[in-house]
């Protein structure tokens, strides 16, 4: 008997091995995707200008680094003691104007080389909501807290979504037209926009994703996950969830990495993605007795471990 139901993903024609060099932006989902990229050390990148939830911003962010058009002091503001952008995450904001610019531009610099080399790009998507600052006219990536007053809250619309999604490409591609696409959908609820606008939120982005998957002109190269179906219906429990009841804890995080890495991961890399698992843990093992000759017989095994991988993957370091 089959007590859940379950996701049907298809295998990629274009799995990521440890040769391939992933690039990784979007929403807070993208960053715990990429802690387990980080674990098992494939080679990736990830969100370099901070997480960024809505597609009109993640599409304006590679317009600058595709163009490579860097920030000026025009582009940012002082508020609250720091030096902001609205294109950016507060996790880049800086006390230095001179400083925050200089830490941009390298970042802009930085991931236009990225993406040249990049064999895969995942693009997570969090919302369609965004907030539009009422004096500039421009939809900001993030708000730094600034008072409310000074945006207007809006819907994108499925065209909007689906112009910045084919913008987005576009631009890409333009850099590295190898380049293999693999979009999803953040399975954290927004649920500060209300539980129905939550969902209209994601339908929005559903609606406009699979137009462009559907279209002949990018199949080849796009592919998508399903993330958030596969928390809303293999998951659909609260004991999946972290405490706020909106995140997905890290049971659900490790089940949606390992359907990922069934189908996204070649078969060659799942033996090393084992090994490199087994050196992790024993790598964080903790001895009662550090000094022990058993200790160090462990120690010195799991150095041959480590350097046994080394000689077939340098790039991989612990």
């Amino acid at each position: 008997m089959q007590f859940r139901t379950q996701i049907p993903i298809s295998k990629s024609n274009t799995p990521i091995d440890y040769n391939s060099k992933v690039l990784s932006i979007g929403s807070c989902f993208a960053e715990n995707m990429a802690e387990k990229f980080d674990y098992f050390k494939l080679q990736n990148e990830t969100n370099p200008f901070g997480i960024i939830f809505n597609p009109v911003s993640i599409n304006k962010l590679f317009s600058r680094v595709c163009k490579e058009e860097l920030f000026e002091e025009k582009d940012v503001f002082f508020y609250n003691e720091r030096w902001h952008s609205f294109e950016v995450h507060s996790d880049l904001s800086n006390a230095d104007r001179q400083e925050l610019l200089e830490t941009l531009n390298k970042a802009i610099t930085e991931t236009n080389k990225k993406i040249k080399e990049a064999t895969h790009i995942i693009i997570t998507f969090g919302t369609s909501w965004v907030y539009r600052n009422i004096e500039s006219e421009e939809i900001a990536a993030n708000c730094h807290k600034v008072p409310q007053k000074q945006f207007s809250k809006e819907l994108l619309s499925v065209d909007i979504i689906e112009k910045s999604i084919q913008n987005t490409i576009d631009l890409i591609q333009t850099l590295n037209p190898e380049i293999n696409f693999i979009f999803t959908v953040s399975p954290v609820r927004h649920i500060k926009d209300g539980f129905v606008e939550n969902q209209l939120s994601k339908s929005h982005l559903f609606t406009a994703l699979h137009s462009i998957l559907k279209s002949k002109i990018y199949n080849q190269r796009l592919a998508y996950f399903p993330s958030y179906e596969i928390m809303m219906d293999e998951l659909r429990d609260y004991r999946f969830y972290a405490e706020d009841m909106l995140h997905p804890n890290q049971i659900a995080i490790d089940y949606i990495w390992k359907l990922f890495s069934e189908n996204y991961i070649s078969s060659e890399s799942i033996s090393i993605l084992q090994e490199v698992d087994e050196i992790q843990k024993s790598l964080r093992h903790r001895s009662f007795n550090p000094e022990s000759e058993q200790h160090q017989k462990f120690l010195a095994n799991l150095q041959q471990k480590i350097n046994r991988l080394g000689e077939k993957l340098p790039h991989i370091k612990f």
